[in-house]
């Protein structure tokens, strides 16, 4: 194994140097100097976690269980691009000092309780802002406590539009767009069709399930041609979903969406309609839609069509490594993470792009605070960040939308997905 690589893991993967915990050792939490900033007047008191050469980020996320796929794709797209900047000296902030980003990455097994915790350790070790992890239950489990604190908990991976609510959530910023806004797109292309459709649901019985199903409604609520023939859920602790899969398979319809964030149920639910014999239209959201690790274990190509969205680009693609960009990220991967060959999930993509974008902020900060980083954060508008489709762009500015709002629906062809010009 290069020994450049850092190992994944439990709670502190990434370890502070001692210069730098004897720096925060005499940082409290409400602020205060961190290496001799001055509060009385003239440069700004430093808040926790950043000192004249490093700043430290927090991510907790699932790495381990049912969701420790994407869950450490959301930890190692970061690592890796902060590996290629700390290793080219840093990065250059807004007051002019340059610092390394050290990434510390804590496991909460997709468990809310764990997620709580580990902020409370993140507070206590000193992090100057965490997010980017995987999970709307976990991340909602730490909100509150992060609000209080006043750390910020930014580009956090979850479509939840309550993180994007600048009233309710201060400190807080979304990344991913809004599940209403992945379900509404599909609902567009399917209502544009020029024929009809009986669609069954099957949707997770949480915010996550139901933000979907609600934007796919709402999309398809004057069209004449689609019908709901069935409806049903599960709870995101459910091991198996076949007694509903063969209620729904029995509807007669030719639509299946499929509001689903557990990646084995993903994979035992397509495998299990095809022993049905029901092989109708698929429709999976962004984050359950893995070409290698979802749809060839399940058996994709058997449907008549399997229809997801994105915004970056798919490192599954044959051409991705072929442009410079491509070639950047699978490098650093390889270089700084644990992950073999090409990253089965889009979350490794969509943190690298986190990650840019917080480097963004960074350079725009003037002074060592969480205040100015957030001014800085939320003031990111057109960015075209590396890996991203071509139309799709960050923007930061807008109240009650995450840095990411724009998607397109795409079809799987066999091997990737290609953008879907119509349904059908």
């Amino acid at each position: 194994m290069n020994m450049r690589r850092r190992a994944r893991g439990v709670i502190g993967v990434v370890a502070l140097t001692s210069a730098v915990a004897l720096v925060l050792a005499g940082c409290s939490r409400g602020g205060e100097p961190a290496g001799g900033g001055d509060a009385s007047g003239g440069a700004a008191a430093a808040s926790p976690g950043i000192t004249d050469t490093s700043i430290t980020i927090g991510i907790t996320s699932p790495l381990t269980g049912a969701t420790a796929g994407p869950g450490n794709c959301t930890v190692d797209g970061a690592k890796a691009y902060f590996g290629v900047k700390n290793a080219e000296g840093g990065i250059e902030f807004g007051d002019g000092k340059t610092r390394t980003v050290d990434i510390k990455a804590y496991d909460d097994a997709y468990d809310p309780q764990k997620a709580l915790a580990n902020f409370q350790q993140m507070v206590s070790d000193g992090v100057f802002a965490a997010g980017i992890g995987l999970g709307t239950p976990t991340n909602r489990a730490w909100r509150e406590a992060a609000i209080d604190e006043k750390v910020p908990q930014v580009l956090v991976m979850t479509g939840d539009p309550l993180f994007s609510n600048r009233e309710e959530s201060p400190e807080q910023l979304g990344f991913v767009p809004i599940y209403q806004q992945e379900g509404g797109a599909f609902g567009e292309l399917l209502a544009a069709s020029a024929k009809d459709h009986k669609v069954a649901i099957l949707s997770q019985n949480d915010d996550y399930g139901k933000g979907y199903v609600e934007g796919f409604k709402e999309a398809i609520s004057g069209a004449s041609n689609i019908q709901v023939v069935g409806e049903l859920t599960y709870e995101a602790t459910d091991t198996s979903v076949d007694a509903q899969l063969t209620e729904l398979a029995a509807s007669g319809a030719d639509v299946f969406f499929n509001a689903m964030s557990i990646t084995p149920l993903v994979i035992s639910s397509m495998q299990k309609t095809q022993q049905l014999g029901w092989l109708p239209s698929w429709f999976l959201p962004s984050n359950t839609s893995s070409p290698t690790a979802i749809l060839e274990p399940g058996g994709g190509s058997a449907f008549p069509g399997v229809y997801s969205v994105a915004f970056s680009q798919s490192a599954a693609s044959p051409t991705f490594g072929d442009s410079p960009d491509g070639k950047a990220f699978l490098d650093a991967i390889a270089e700084y993470t644990d992950q073999q060959g090409v990253p089965a999930f889009p979350h490794c993509v969509w943190s690298w792009i986190a990650a840019s974008t917080l480097e963004q902020a960074f350079t725009t900060m003037t002074e060592p605070t969480r205040e100015s980083f957030m001014t800085a954060l939320e003031s990111i508008s057109d960015f075209q960040a590396p890996l991203m489709l071509e139309g799709s762009t960050i923007d930061t500015t807008q109240d009650g939308k995450p840095a990411v709002s724009s998607v397109q629906v795409q079809k799987y062809n066999g091997k990737g997905y290609a953008t879907a010009e119509s349904f059908g």
